[in-house]
């Protein structure tokens, strides 16, 4: 979905050489979109954040999921703004690509995609974690930095919860609660955040027996 025709021409004329894509559809807006999803039930959508008429096309995937239409949704645009790609990866989109990136990388985006991967552009991904890395004092409480230390060491929740001497349900809400502060989506990339920044004491904060 693209309000620009010739953006979404070029894309159907690069997908259509592809033999991993049997068949491609295309919307200008996002009720267009919606009549496409409905009819084709695509195994994956392309869409843009923003749209004519002030249409934000990540609107396109609450409606869909209320729908229960099954597909893999990624996001294709120029914005490259931080809070865009944050909500994205809130609303779980497998994946998230700028429009100036090459052709073949758009391509192998997509094929990884297909395999069940999904792939978030590095350049935004570095940005918000050095954007986290720089208010992570700030942003974490005492337990929820001992939290991330533990994920980051790969403690299961059980594992957490004796440690600390809390409930697993305990740990559960310390774990969506940094999520959240940290604009990601799951443990594991949690995990990967705090490996990266143990590597940085001064960031980390108070951390567990474990890492001093």
């Amino acid at each position: 979905m693209d309000d620009h025709d010739i953006v979404r021409k070029g894309m159907l004329a690069s997908l259509s050489v592809e033999n991993c894509f049997e068949k491609i559809e295309e919307a200008s807006n996002m009720e267009e979109a919606m009549k496409v999803l409905r009819i084709t039930r695509p195994d994956i959508t392309l869409l843009d954040v923003n749209l004519g008429n002030k249409e934000n096309g990540l609107d396109l995937i609450g409606r869909a999921r209320k729908e229960n239409i099954p597909t893999k949704f990624v996001v294709l645009t120029s914005s490259s703004r931080k809070s865009d790609f944050i909500k994205a990866k809130e609303l779980e989109v497998e994946g998230y690509i700028l429009k100036d990136s090459n052709v073949e990388d758009i391509l192998y985006a997509l094929k990884s995609i297909v395999r069940g991967r999904k792939f978030y552009d590095a350049g935004l991904e570095e940005q918000v974690m050095k954007s986290n890395q720089g208010n992570l004092k700030g942003m974490l409480t005492e337990r929820e930095h001992e939290v991330l230390a533990a994920l980051g060491s790969g403690m299961t929740n059980t594992q957490i919860g004796d440690k600390l001497f809390i409930s697993e349900n305990t740990v559960k809400k310390h774990i969506s609660s940094l999520l959240s502060k940290l604009g990601m989506t799951h443990r594991t990339e949690a995990a990967l955040f705090a490996t990266k920044q143990w590597r940085r004491r001064e960031d980390l904060g108070q951390v567990m027996p474990p890492y001093q």
